[in-house]
């Protein structure tokens, strides 16, 4: 019997949880595209911190909520786009103009679909939080 695992995608879940049961903080197992992930939500007011902890043989963030998430979620399959498509992807997941973002996984690193715009590079979704 395999049993498969989204990392990923598991600790993003427990993000949203623990923001829509109001608790102040929670921790999640620590991976690079995580982290990426977290400093752009950081950046972009929707959560308050995060800090990596060593315990034992595995590290863990701890996320500092700011009550500001109304939905977060993972994309997929992560759907690889163009800088002309990210608008149509924009519509699909993000409920207005203005009003959240969407996390583009591109060659020059983990980046908002509005920086991806603005460098005009495409990239693949990863998620999306409003």
């Amino acid at each position: 019997m395999i049993i498969m695992v989204d990392v990923f995608a598991d600790a993003i879940n427990k993000i949203k949880v623990y923001e829509n049961a109001g608790m102040y903080e929670c921790s999640v197992p620590s991976t690079k595209l995580l982290k990426a992930v977290l400093a752009k939500m950081q950046e972009n007011n929707y959560i308050k911190g995060f800090e990596e902890l060593k315990e034992g043989k595995f590290n863990s963030l701890k996320v500092t909520l700011s009550k500001r998430i109304n939905d977060i979620g993972v994309i997929k399959p992560r759907y690889p786009v163009s800088r002309e498509q990210l608008q149509r992807y924009e519509m699909r997941y993000i409920p207005s103009r203005d009003f959240g973002i969407l996390i583009v996984s591109t060659s020059e690193g983990i980046m908002t679909n509005k920086e991806a715009s603005t460098k005009n590079i495409g990239g693949r979704l990863i998620a999306y939080v409003y």
